[in-house]
C-alpha cells in the first residue's frame, strides 16, 4: 500500500513503472483461479508408472519453470487424474517446514499430472500465471508456513489457499512486470548453471586425478586413527550460547565444499556438554555414518585452515585423523569423497531403509597416495575451483536478495 498526500491508503505498489496510474483491483485466490490438487496411481499396478505423461511430486517444485518430472505415468493411469496444460503454476502443499518443500512453486512446461501434495491453480482469465508465481514468490513463504495445519505434518488445503486476497494490475501492467522478472530469473538461472558446471568440474577432477593406481594404494588402518563421537540431538545445540562446537551427521550432508571450518557451526548447550570427548585438530575428518541412501553414506568434510575454537564430532559421525602424516591438509577431504572410494563404502554399506559404515569397514579401505608435493599441487588446483564455487553461490544470493526486494516493492 501507498499513501497519498491525503494520507488516504492506495492501492498501488511502492514501486512502479511510470506509464501506469491507477489503483490494483483486489479480489481472492478462490473467485480468480479454479484449484485443483492430484492424487497417485496405485503402485500396485507396475504399468502405471511405465508411461510418457508427467507426474509431478512435491519435492520437485523447485525451479520457476518444471519441464519433466522424475516419474512418468501411463495415458492409461492419467485417465483418473486433471491433465494440467502447459503453463499451469503447481505449489508443495504437504511437508514439514524443517524440510524446505512445503510451500516451493513452480509453472509447468509440459502437459502434466500432480500428485495429492500439490496444488494447481488455473486461471479464470484475469491474473496471468506468470503474475501469480511472482506475487506467491513475495507471499509463498509465509503462507506456507504461517498458514498450514496439522500435527505431525503441516498441510496447505483448498480452504485456505482460496482465501486469500490478491492485488493485480490491469493486462499490460502484468505482461510488462512479468518481463521484468523473467529477466532477473534468466540471469538467476544463468548463475546456477555456473554453479552446476563449477560443481560437476570439480566432481569430474577429484574422480579422475585421484583414482591412480600408480601411486600407493594404502590402507586407512595404516594410518588412521579413529576417535568416538558424541549423540546429541539438535535439541541440544544453539548458535547463542556455548564454548564448543559440534558436528552434527545432518551439516555434513549439507556442506558443498570439501575443507570446513567450525565458524558456522552451533555449540552445544552448556548444560549439555558431555564429560569426555576429543576435540578436532585441523586435518581432521569427519564421516556421516549413516544415509538413507548408499549415493550419501560415508560423505566426508576435512576441517582445514583455523578451527575457530573448540570444536567435536557429533552424531552419527566418525572423526578419524591423519596419525602418521602421509596426507596434507585438505587432500583427504578430495580423496575420501572420489568415486573409486565411494565406490568401496558402497560395497560395505549396511541397511535397508537407512545404510550405516563403521569405523572398522573405513579402516579396511585404501586411497592412493601420491607423495606430499603432489597432494599439495592437487589441493591448489582443486581448492582454487572451489573457491570460484563460493563466489559464485555468493553472487547467486545477491541475485536473489535483490529478487525478493524488487518483489515486496513491485507486488502488494
Amino acid at each position: 500500500m501507498t499513501i497519498n498526500n491525503e494520507h488516504k491508503k492506495l492501492n498501488v505498489p511502492n514501486l512502479r513503472f511510470k506509464e501506469f496510474q491507477g489503483e490494483w483491483k483486489e479480489s481472492t485466490i478462490g473467485e480468480m483461479f479454479d484449484l485443483y490438487s492430484g492424487n497417485t496411481p496405485s503402485r500396485l499396478n507396475k504399468e502405471h508408472f511405465k508411461g510418457t505423461v508427467n507426474w509431478i511430486s512435491s519435492g520437485e517444485l523447485k525451479e520457476h519453470y518444471i519441464y519433466s518430472s522424475k516419474e512418468q505415468i501411463s495415458e492409461e493411469a492419467a485417465k483418473s487424474l486433471k491433465l494440467l496444460p502447459v503453463g499451469t503454476f503447481v505449489i508443495a502443499i504437504y511437508g514439514l517446514e524443517a524440510d524446505g518443500v512445503r510451500g516451493t512453486g513452480s509453472i509447468t512446461q509440459e502437459p502434466s499430472t500432480i500428485s495429492q501434495a500439490c496444488m494447481s491453480f488455473i486461471p479464470k482469465g484475469v491474473i496471468e500465471n506468470e503474475f501469480l508465481y511472482s506475487w506467491y514468490k513475495k507471499h509463498g513463504n509465509v503462507i506456507g508456513i504461517r498458514y498450514a495445519q496439522g500435527t505431525k505434518q503441516q498441510n496447505l488445503s483448498y480452504d485456505i489457499l482460496e482465501k486469500f486476497r490478491i492485488a493485480y494490475p490491469n493486462t499490460k501492467e502484468q505482461e510488462k512486470l512479468n518481463k521484468f522478472i523473467s529477466l532477473l530469473d534468466e540471469r538467476i538461472a544463468t548463475q546456477n548453471k555456473i554453479i552446476d558446471k563449477l560443481q560437476s568440474l570439480i566432481k569430474g577432477l577429484e574422480d579422475n586425478l585421484l583414482d591412480n593406481p600408480l601411486w600407493e594404494k594404502t590402507y586407512l588402518r595404516s594410518f588412521m586413527q579413529f576417535f568416538p563421537t558424541n549423540s546429541l540431538s539438535w535439541e541440544q545445540l544453539g548458535y547463542k550460547e556455548g564454548a564448543i562446537r559440534n558436528l552434527h551427521y545432518g551439516l555434513i550432508h549439507s556442506f558443498q565444499t570439501r575443507g570446513i571450518n567450525s565458524a558456522s557451526l552451533p555449540m552445544i548447550k552448556n548444560e549439555a556438554v558431555p564429560k569426555q570427548y576429543v576435540l578436532c585438530q585441523v586435518g581432521d575428518v569427519a564421516f556421516a555414518d549413516a544415509s538413507e541412501d548408499t549415493g550419501e553414506i560415508a560423505k566426508s568434510v576435512e576441517f582445514v585452515d583455523t578451527i575457530e575454537g573448540d570444536t567435536i564430532c557429533g552424531l552419527h559421525t566418525i572423526h578419524g585423523r591423519d596419525i602418521k602424516n602421509r596426507t596434507v591438509v585438505g587432500f583427504k577431504g578430495f580423496a575420501f569423497n572420489s568415486r573409486y572410494f565411494h565406490n568401496q563404502i558402497k560395497r560395505l554399506a549396511q541397511g535397508t531403509k537407512v545404510f550405516s559404515i563403521t569405523a572398522n569397514n573405513l579402516s579396511s579401505c585404501y586411497v592412493y597416495l601420491p607423495d606430499l608435493e603432489k597432494q599439495k599441487a592437487i589441493v591448489k588446483l582443486l581448492r582454487s575451483y572451489e573457491e570460484q564455487l563460493i563466489i559464485g553461490r555468493m553472487i547467486l544470493k545477491q541475485y536473489e536478495k535483490q529478487k525478493q526486494y524488487l518483489l515486496r516493492q513491485m507486488f502488494i
